[in-house]
């Protein structure tokens, strides 16, 4: 058997469910394009999805609810100078295709071009970092409720204190083709499972949850015995830790984050402030810094799309660009923004492989993927023991943040009270608040176990949310404001 290479694969996969079931070919995608730029604009394109997912929920013993869905259409953008005229549809057809361009050119004056471009036609540069297998078809629907049920007994089993375990099992298999008006064709298959895990533990009355999971870019097979039983033991953990929490003393302090998951604090009060169309605005903290200190020495920040199976990584983005490894700040010094295609024209740099939207009804916008910051050379317990008096955060649950401003306010879900480089007990309540630009410049310490999440983050912007990762090493912050219960 010849395989074909794996950019032109997705490309046939793309076109066997998108185009042919609806009798269209590139030709008629061309003609869409050809009536856009018929009128002058600086860009244009087609994005064509076919999204199946399906849902497992467990409550109480049993599994409550199971969900499926197949949802397809067809995005029509044109772009000219800041502004966008978008069109969508779940109808793809010859007829909703042209009528959706016709209507989009309007964002600029007719006559300009007497003639539209004919365009060749140039395969986008892509990634291959997952396998475009179909997750949902990696496991059976019985198979999927026994291992749910397998969540549920383990659960149960780890301490008595344990009263109710719920757990959820998600998976996508996600297909998309762009086609722009420079001639560029690309397409991505993407697959996508999650397992949540969430215990509730009860002591004298006292009940506390805990919660874990992961996922990523690939099937079923990666939640193994062993895999499981992690998510459940740190669910657990984190509920019977939380029993013993004592009320969160408040102040100015020094805080150390653990590695992994509250990267989701670096992500939200500095990667959102670095996205190209706050930037591009001068509505972000970062506005016009490039080249200047933002953060202490040490402090390297990344955002990389291209790290294989993660949750945030993508063959190619929204627009068809090949996603990037991109280096934000070097060292603490500011080096670039995230861009889309748009932003970046408007700013006079390339794009970086960031333009991302929810779906086939969504503009694309400058969004992160997978964010994080590199690890330094302390040892993580030599930073916890250096605390005199403070608060070491493990896990966050929500948080908020202000762009221009770069203030944000986050709640510890698993946190601890520290004196004298020992940890003295477990505290609730802890919700740390600061600004993002000058949180940075304080970070003393960095340790040397830098981590992703397990494969668990949503990121949300202006109504749309996309699958994100995060990641730090344990950070020693000095100088942040804890809101405590005490």
């Amino acid at each position: 058997m010849i395989s074909r290479e794996p950019t032109l694969e997705r490309i046939a996969t793309a076109q066997s469910l998108l185009l042919t079931p609806f009798g269209l070919t590139e030709s008629h995608l061309s003609r869409a394009l050809a009536e856009i730029t018929a009128h002058k604009v600086d860009d244009a394109d087609l994005y064509f999805q076919y999204t199946r997912s399906e849902g497992w929920s467990l409550e109480e013993g049993i599994v409550k609810t199971g969900s499926f869905s197949i949802d397809q259409g067809v995005g029509v953008r044109a772009v000219s100078g800041e502004r966008t005229a978008f069109a969508y549809s779940d109808d793809i057809s010859e007829a909703s295709l042209l009528d959706a361009a016709r209507t989009v050119r309007s964002i600029a004056q007719a006559g300009q071009n007497k003639r539209a471009k004919v365009v060749a036609r140039k395969i986008a540069k892509s990634r291959s970092l997952y396998n475009p297998a179909d997750p949902l078809a990696s496991l059976s629907s019985t198979a999927k409720v026994k291992l749910l049920g397998k969540v549920e007994k383990l659960g149960r089993a780890k301490d008595p204190r344990i009263v109710q375990v719920m757990a959820g099992l998600a998976s996508e298999y996600d297909v998309v083709l762009v086609a722009r008006a420079d001639g560029t064709l690309a397409a991505d298959v993407r697959p996508l499972v999650r397992l949540s895990v969430t215990v509730i533990a009860e002591q004298n009355g006292r009940r506390e949850t805990g919660s874990s999971g992961g996922g990523g870019r690939f099937g079923f097979a990666y939640f193994s015995d062993e895999q499981i039983e992690t998510y459940v033991n740190e669910a657990v953990a984190s509920a019977l830790t939380n029993l013993e929490a004592r009320p969160a003393p408040a102040g100015e302090m020094t805080v150390v984050l653990g590695p992994g998951w509250p990267g989701v604090l670096l992500h939200e009060a500095v990667g959102h402030g670095l996205e190209g169309d706050f930037c591009r605005k001068g509505s972000s903290a970062f506005s016009g810094r490039i080249g200047q200190r933002v953060a202490a020495k040490g402090v390297t920040v990344l955002d990389d799309g291209t790290i294989p199976d993660r949750r945030g990584s993508l063959n190619v983005d929204d627009e068809g660009c090949a996603s990037q490894k991109n280096v934000l700040i070097e060292d603490g010094i500011l080096k670039g923004y995230i861009q889309d295609s748009m932003n970046a024209r408007l700013m006079g740099v390339k794009p970086t492989g960031n333009g991302r939207r929810e779906s086939y009804a969504h503009i694309p916008m400058p969004r992160m993927t997978n964010t994080y910051m590199l690890g330094g050379n302390k040892d993580p317990q030599e930073i916890v023991a250096s605390i005199k008096k403070g608060l070491y955060a493990t896990n966050f649950g929500g948080g908020q943040v202000d762009i221009t401003s770069g203030k944000f306010v986050f709640s510890a879900s698993e946190a601890f009270w520290v004196e004298n480089g020992q940890i003295q007990y477990p505290v609730k309540g802890a919700t740390i608040v600061g600004s993002g630009p000058e949180s940075l410049k304080k970070v003393t310490l960095i340790g040397n176990d830098m981590r992703l999440d397990s494969g668990v983050g949503v990121c949300g912007k202006e109504g749309q949310s996309v699958p994100v990762g995060v990641g730090q090493p344990t950070l020693r912050i000095d100088g942040l404001t804890v809101g405590g219960t005490a």
